[in-house]
């Protein structure tokens, strides 16, 4: 019997005092504060900031805060204690209220800036001011890094109130938004995707916002109605929230010379996303220029990873703008995301979205936020040729490592030693025929059928149907005997085995999703619990009630259904 450590008899971290004294702000003792920022936080208008990292900003404590749900497998790796999450000095600081945090925590927050480029392409309009010094955090409040376990932490709180970021909206998040944020990062987590990470979710009893959604049993494509919904503040956790837009942000600042001190807050915000997100990757003692394309090396091998395991487990991430792009290279910002049922190459879960950010587009458009990416370091290797051109090089290399990872994953999800293209091309042309579910056709395969009545399962008609094409099911038939002689060196339990570990069988659909967050509305949290204990066992066999509720195609009536089938970007 393995030996047991104290983290298994007794947390680390009971109190919100054991959580203070980890407490290490890097971002703000380190990078350069707004000049007109306020050391009181009370920031809430907005405005223009023309420079610095950062804007102290206190955040806006929601009405009447009633505990939801916590991360508990987040909790159980940071060492918290599970009650941690209903106490009250606890809920207070993750609702939004900092006025009464024990010492070394701050009583102010921060907020931070960033630039926009939708598919490679810049933007400035979104900012109210039509300048690009306006956009950035509008609701997103960081209140936290600490060190837990030699693992720096940054905890922020999303939802909580306005900043000079916020355009001129309340710097809400409703409650519907915040559960599916809140589900769908754990149970990303859980299907071994880097994510940013799930603290908590706290619900306001009384605060309610207007937000335009569909009314019931709407087709609508846009939102139909305006719906007073309640307010939530979700908390993530993330090494840092840096993001592309970032760095792209300071990077024009620095290519335009838009102040004395842009080319310096260029080189520290991309030093300090080293210090944040690959320490141990780039050696401390290079020069700048060998630090950049060094950088860019591991963020391009990381996006890469990362984009394949997103189409791996069927996540579209909706809206893939590089200010929604993590620079540690993992999936942050889950607005209009969906997980796929019936399999389109172009299925696209946001209204607002376009085909450039549609399913199996994907690897295109983190292409372009990678161009992105390396647009932003340009300005810091001006005076060195050879490293501009070994950057230049990174990007024109993108597309071969995408495809190699590509490549990777698909004879992962098939149980190959290596990719066969023309088995795998055959499988998208029927796939698409017949039509199939995209998550259970895997499961269903990776349990090595000898014939194709098993699969049949995640058909959404069957081979028999008179609507489906003359010839698919011989063409099923010899897709499945080609597979099976390519794997057949393999022992059969072996492969099964290997592709489960590969191919969930449980994801989070949407139409399991809106049930769980009208409930939760209604002050009724038991299914957005049980939908978090089932999506953190995506692999797992579990009980016959859950598979028989969880594990089936999405019903006809649910198809186009608006909200279920397609939504806005309205949070």
């Amino acid at each position: 019997m393995p030996k047991r450590t104290p983290r298994d008899t007794a947390p680390l971290i009971a109190t919100l005092n054991d959580l203070a004294i980890l407490a290490d702000y890097s971002l703000m003792d380190t990078l350069n504060c707004d000049p007109e920022g306020t050391t009181s936080g009370v920031d809430h208008a907005p405005r223009q900031v023309f420079s610095g990292h950062y804007v102290p900003v206190r955040p806006t404590p929601i009405e009447n805060p009633e505990y939801a749900a916590h991360g508990k497998s987040l909790f159980r790796e940071l060492g918290f204690a599970d009650p941690l999450a209903q106490s009250e000095d606890f809920v207070r600081m993750f609702s939004g209220d900092l006025t009464g945090v024990p010492e070394p925590l701050r009583k102010t927050g921060w907020a931070c800036g960033y630039a926009l480029s939708i598919y490679g392409n810049e933007y400035t309009q979104q900012c109210p001011f039509q300048t690009g010094n306006g956009y950035g955090d509008g609701r997103a409040v960081s209140v936290l890094e600490a060190v837990i376990n030699g693992q720096r932490w940054e905890i922020q709180l999303k939802g909580g109130g306005r900043t000079p970021y916020c355009r001129g909206a309340d710097g809400r998040a409703v409650l519907r938004s915040s559960v599916r944020e809140f589900l769908a990062q754990e149970h990303m987590h859980a299907l071994g995707v880097p994510t940013s990470r799930s603290l908590s979710l706290y619900v306001s009893k009384t605060e309610k916002v207007r937000r335009p959604w569909y009314s019931e049993g709407s087709r609508s494509i846009d939102p139909d109605v305006l719906v007073f919904e309640p307010v939530a503040i979700s908390t993530r956790v993330a090494p840092s929230f840096i993001r592309v837009g970032q760095l792209e942000l300071f990077g024009r600042r620095a290519r335009k010379n838009e102040h004395p001190k842009a080319m310096e807050e260029l080189e520290k915000i991309v030093f300090h996303l080293i210090d944040r997100e690959y320490d141990g990757l780039i050696d401390q003692t290079l020069s700048t220029a060998e630090k950049v394309v060094l950088l860019a090396r591991e963020f391009r091998s990381r996006l890469t990873s990362l984009v394949a395991n997103w189409i791996r487990v069927g996540y579209c991430q909706g809206n893939f703008n590089s200010d929604n792009c993590a620079a540690g290279g993992f999936t942050l910002d889950y607005g209009p995301f969906g997980f796929i049922d019936l399999f389109d190459p172009r299925y696209q879960p946001w209204t607002g979205g376009g085909q450039h950010f549609s399913f199996l587009n994907q690897p295109a458009a983190a292409e372009r936020n990678f161009h992105s990416f390396c647009t932003a370091l340009q300005p810091l290797l001006k005076a060195h040729p050879d490293s501009l051109r070994q950057l230049d090089e990174l990007e024109t290399g993108f597309p071969q490592q995408m495809q190699t990872q590509m490549e990777k994953m698909w004879a992962a999800k098939l149980g190959l030693e290596a990719f066969d293209e023309d088995l795998f091309r055959e499988l998208l042309t029927l796939m698409v025929h017949t039509p199939v579910d995209y998550t259970m056709f895997f499961r269903e395969l990776s349990a090595v059928p000898n014939d194709i009545e098993p699969l049949q399962k995640s058909f959404y008609r069957r081979l028999t149907d008179t609507t489906i094409p003359e010839g698919l099911e011989k063409r099923w038939s010899a897709w499945l005997t080609k597979w099976r002689s390519i794997t057949e060196s393999v022992d059969r339990e072996s492969l099964s085995t290997q592709m489960k570990l590969v191919n969930p069988k449980y994801s989070l659909r949407e139409w399991f999703v809106v049930p769980a967050y009208k409930q939760a509305a209604q002050g009724n949290y038991a299914l957005l619990r049980e939908l978090q204990d089932v999506m953190t066992q995506p692999y797992a066999e579990q009980s016959k009630d859950v598979e028989n509720k969880y594990y089936r195609p999405k019903p006809l009536e649910f198809f186009n259904a608006a909200g279920v089938s397609h939504l806005s970007c309205s949070s």
